[in-house]
Order: C-alpha cells, then sequence, then structure tokens
C-alpha cells in the first residue's frame, strides 16, 4: 500500500470510530484497569452486579493466516490460570469490527473472563487483500475455525473445553460470527452476534449514506466512496461485478444452515444503528430467515437503542449476552427498559422496527 493510501486508511478508521462511538468512548484504558471497581462506570450491570476480581491475563500469540502471513491474536485468560493451575475452561472466538485489531477487541471484555472463568481469543484477522477489513473472507472464516488449536499451540498449558467453544462478535466481527457459525456449526456450543452485517451488498450500498466531518471530506472526499473503494478492493469487485463474492460473505444467504444447526444464537441490533444504517433489513431480516427457515430454531432476537456496538462490552450488555450462553450466573440477565427480546416465534422483522 503506498504512503498516501496508508494515511488515507487511517484516517478513514479514525472517521469511521468517531462516528460509532464518539473519540471519547471509544479510548478504553487498558486490559489492567478496565474492572467492575472502575468508579467511573456508569452503567448499573458493572456498578452493582459485577463483582469485583482481577482484571484477566493478557498475551499475545502468532500464528500463520491462510495466506501464509504472520498475524497475532491476543488471548484472554482468568487472572491467575498458568501452568499447575489450568483446568479446562471455555473458549471464545471473537472477531473484530472493522478497522481495529485483536488487542482493541480484548479492551471489550473487561475483567469477566475472571469472573466467568473463560477464555477469549482476539485475532487481528487477514482477509483476501486487507488485514482489518477481512469483511467475512472465506480465508479469514476457516482461520476463525482454527482458534482453538492455534491457541492450544501458542500455549500449550493452556487446556480449552472443547464442548463450550463460543463465538462472539460485532459489526463486521458479528458478520464473521454468524458465517463461522454457518460454515462450521459442529464447532460452537453457541455464538452472540451484535449489530452485524448480514446483506453485504446492502451494506455496500448503505456505504454512501455514511457520514463524517467536513474537514475529513474536504481532504479525503467522502466516506462512503471510501468505503466502496476498500470493499471492492477486499472482495474484488463490486456486488454488480461480483455478486456471487458478495453472497459468499452474506450471512443471510446461510440462514437455513444456521437454524438448522441447533447452535444457540443471539442476535443483537439497534434501532438507531449509523454504521449498519437499516438494522431492520440486515440483523432484522437475519432473525426473520432464520426463524422461517425453522420456526423454533434456538435463537434469540434483542432489539434496543444504543451507538453502533456500544451494547458489546463488558460494562454494558455483554454480561448479560455471555449469561444466556451459560458462561455467567443468570442473574446478569436483566430486563432493561426499551430492550425488546423476541424468541423464536415466527414474527416477520425484515421490515422497520
Amino acid at each position: 500500500m503506498t504512503a498516501k493510501n496508508s494515511i488515507s486508511t487511517g484516517l478513514l478508521r479514525a472517521c469511521l470510530f468517531a462516528a460509532a462511538f464518539g473519540f471519547s468512548s471509544f479510548v478504553v484504558a487498558s486490559h489492567e484497569s478496565i474492572s467492575a471497581a472502575d468508579g467511573t462506570a456508569a452503567n448499573a450491570t458493572s456498578r452493582s452486579t459485577l463483582p469485583r476480581a482481577a482484571a484477566a491475563r493478557s498475551i499475545t500469540i502468532a500464528y500463520r493466516a491462510h495466506d501464509g502471513r504472520m498475524r497475532e491474536a491476543t488471548v484472554l485468560l482468568p487472572h491467575g490460570y498458568r501452568p499447575g493451575n489450568n483446568p479446562p475452561i471455555p473458549l471464545i472466538i471473537s472477531p473484530h469490527g472493522r478497522g481495529v485489531d485483536g488487542k482493541a477487541n480484548s479492551r471489550l471484555w473487561g475483567n469477566l473472563p475472571t469472573i466467568g472463568r473463560f477464555a477469549v481469543v482476539n485475532p487481528d484477522g487477514e482477509g483476501r487483500r486487507l488485514p482489518f477489513h477481512s469483511w467475512g473472507a472465506p480465508g479469514q472464516i476457516r482461520d476463525l475455525g482454527r482458534m482453538p488449536q492455534i491457541v492450544e499451540t501458542g500455549l500449550p498449558w493452556v487446556e480449552i473445553d472443547r464442548h463450550r467453544i463460543f463465538a462472539v462478535g460485532g459489526s463486521m466481527g458479528g458478520q464473521e460470527t454468524l458465517l463461522l457459525m454457518a460454515q462450521q456449526p459442529r464447532l460452537l456450543a453457541g455464538a452472540v452476534a451484535v449489530d452485524a452485517v448480514s446483506d453485504f451488498p446492502l451494506q455496500y450500498r448503505n456505504f454512501l449514506r455514511l457520514k463524517c466531518n467536513a474537514a475529513w471530506r474536504a481532504k479525503w472526499g467522502a466516506i462512503g466512496s471510501a468505503m466502496q473503494r476498500l470493499a471492492a478492493r477486499e472482495v474484488g469487485g463490486t456486488p454488480q461485478t461480483a455478486p456471487a463474492k458478495y453472497a459468499e460473505r452474506s450471512p443471510l444467504r446461510y440462514a437455513r444452515s444456521i437454524a438448522k444447526s441447533d447452535v444457540k444464537l443471539q442476535i443483537w441490533w439497534s434501532r438507531e444503528d449509523r454504521i449498519v444504517i437499516d438494522s431492520g433489513r440486515q440483523s432484522g431480516a437475519m432473525y426473520a430467515a432464520i426463524v422461517k427457515a425453522k420456526p423454533q430454531a434456538a435463537v434469540d432476537a434483542y432489539i434496543g437503542s444504543w451507538m453502533h456496538t456500544k451494547a458489546l462490552n463488558a460494562r454494558r450488555r455483554l454480561p448479560m449476552m455471555l449469561a444466556k450462553l451459560g458462561l455467567l450466573p443468570s442473574s446478569y440477565i436483566i430486563d432493561r427498559p426499551g430492550l425488546k427480546h423476541l424468541a423464536t416465534t415466527g414474527v416477520d422483522l425484515a421490515g422497520d422496527l
């Protein structure tokens, strides 16, 4: 990549951070400082229900991606988990959102690995052409499926409970979570997809509706056009010139496989999402398609109003997500005002919500 393109991509990532989170809310402290004891947390989950617990242990390992390139993964372990004190524990595979790396993704988990006694692997990932914009590349999904072996190879003393492997991701990470579930259902005991891209051609079109500040537009042009160029580079064309490649990266294509897998799935989305726009036609359509394929599929939907992927955080709704997977006590399942829960009832959610 040229220097100009590198700078442009970096600024594009910064702009998307600002649009999705606001800079002040995205900049998160180090692994050690994110804990329930942090008095700055405004959310009731962390303040009143999360116990005091030591920060998760963070270890970086290297792995070889599908294209031969070396990538890194940030592995979170319960505090005190080490050789000699290493019983089998569940593993969560957590693919990151667009434009960030595994280390940034690992900061979402706080001290939950210590509280729940589980491990989380946060891989940097690798697309067909782009490292941080993989958008469900087939090779990336295969790499996610190898994460249990990659963790055991990089940390031979870590014992993984092979019956309790899960996937949890938001945005692009939610897209890849759904694709992993569809393509390797026997790997997973459960999954959570938050504000996920489910219809990639629709997301490509909606890139033109993304907003950024005037200074960025004056220097680099419209953010939507820049995102479309990145997607075309990663996929190898546009939805018009390469429709099969976009379908391959769209979880909606695999709704029947997901429904038939009987793997427990939670789909969370926000009505106010300004990044994965038309959330009812993305996650809502995904839920509707799964229920249509199998009315009693093991899927739950949670709809609320939060900034893009904001729910996926130890201080917000992540404890509840994990409790629904059986990784935290059921006391973390809280009926929140404004949070709508839909079980498998066959309701059509593909319209506006």
